[in-house]
């Protein structure tokens, strides 16, 4: 032990100790943010009637109450079904514009950078609020497409930010020498530029999808009907009732979520 507090923690001359109150922070803000979801899912393996940690009794009651729940099975297939969409229409839109925007010689390129993430900066709510109204006009209120629509908004600026990121250190000569023997653009940047920042752009697609699994405010406002999306009833059931069912499909969305995050990881390892 104290020989590895005196090791250098890396090419600089800064040891582990002198690291280890860096290591101690990073470790609590680890647990603060582990913590939650190490209480919920005990409790969604409870056969309480309520929310309860640590559970008395263990069962799989709640579980047996979602997948045969036709209300809530409705909401599951109208998130993922709109979250697949949002990440097939969101990725490429976003590809496509963080390589514009590293491939520019334009001016006020930063300005269109800051035009794309703007929906990063402004509150979730105002969007929310314009999109009601727009979609009331549009006759568009409680549709797939709708929610794909302001789901898309929220994803376009992650992928932008990531894949720009991935360009940033990407040697653009290689798809210049690959134009320079002929190769239209598009195909320089499929054959060339698209496999080298691969990584990055299943990242902006798993990202994607969770940014519109995950949301909750916008589909408030513009979900329901025959459309509802899973966060927006799992919303109303905690604001109506406590319904155990709640902690049973928290878990199943962790599990889905650090799975994807698993399996983007292994990917960009072995193509690494």
């Amino acid at each position: 032990m104290a020989n590895w507090l005196k090791s250098p923690a890396s090419e600089t001359q800064v040891t582990h100790g002198q690291r280890l109150w860096l290591y101690v922070f990073a470790g609590i803000v680890m647990v603060l943010l582990v913590l939650p979801t190490l209480v919920v899912i005990p409790m969604s393996f409870s056969d309480s009637q309520y929310l309860e940690f640590p559970p008395e009794t263990w069962s799989l009651r709640w579980y047996r109450h979602y997948f045969g729940s036709d209300e809530w099975m409705l909401a599951t297939v109208t998130s993922v079904k709109t979250a697949v969409l949002t990440m097939l229409v969101a990725t490429p839109i976003g590809v496509l514009a963080a390589y514009a925007l590293h491939a520019s010689k334009l001016p006020y390129v930063r300005a269109a950078f800051v035009m794309l993430i703007t929906p990063m900066m402004v509150p979730v709510v105002l969007i929310a609020v314009g999109a009601f109204y727009a979609y009331v006009k549009l006759q568009i209120l409680y549709t797939i497409t709708g929610l794909v629509l302001a789901h898309t908004l929220l994803a376009i600026p992650l992928v932008v930010i990531v894949t720009g990121s991935a360009l940033k250190g990407y040697d653009m000569n290689q798809e210049n020498a690959a134009r320079s023997l002929g190769a239209p653009r598009w195909r320089a940047f499929l054959t060339i530029t698209l496999p080298q920042i691969r990584f990055a752009v299943v990242t902006s697609m798993v990202l994607s999808f969770l940014a519109s699994f995950d949301e909750v405010v916008i589909a408030m406002f513009i979900s329901g009907g025959d459309n509802p999306t899973l966060t927006r009833n799992m919303f109303n059931a905690l604001r109506d009732q406590i319904d155990p069912t709640i902690a049973a499909i928290s878990t199943l969305m962790i599990l889905v979520t650090t799975l994807m995050m698993v399996l983007a990881s292994l990917f960009g390892r072995g193509k690494s």
